[in-house]
C-alpha cells in the first residue's frame, strides 16, 4: 500500500486510467470479433460490413491515439480487417 498522500493519489489516478483504457480496448476487440464472425460466415452483407468496418477503424484509431495500442499495431489491425472484408 502506498504510504504518502501523493502515492495514494497516483494509485487512484492510475486506476481511473486503467478503467478507461480497458473500456477502449474491450470496445475495439468486440468490433473486431464481430467483423471476423461476419467475414467467416457464408453470406456477407456489404452495407453492414462497411458500417462495422468504419466503426472498428474509429475504435482502433481512438485506442492508438490514447496510447492503448501502438500506431503500427493499429495500422496492422486496420489492414487485416480491410483484407478480411474484401
Amino acid at each position: 500500500m502506498p504510504i504518502t498522500k501523493s502515492a495514494q493519489k497516483a494509485v487512484r489516478g492510475s486506476l481511473r486510467k486503467k478503467a478507461f483504457n480497458d473500456r477502449r480496448n474491450r470496445a475495439m476487440k468486440e468490433l473486431i470479433k464481430k467483423i471476423e464472425k461476419i467475414a467467416k460466415g457464408d453470406k456477407t452483407d456489404k452495407a453492414e460490413t462497411n458500417k462495422l468496418l468504419s466503426s472498428a477503424f474509429q475504435a482502433i484509431d481512438k485506442a492508438a491515439k490514447s496510447g492503448v495500442i501502438k500506431k503500427n499495431n493499429a495500422a496492422h489491425k486496420k489492414s487485416r480487417l480491410s483484407r478480411l472484408t474484401k
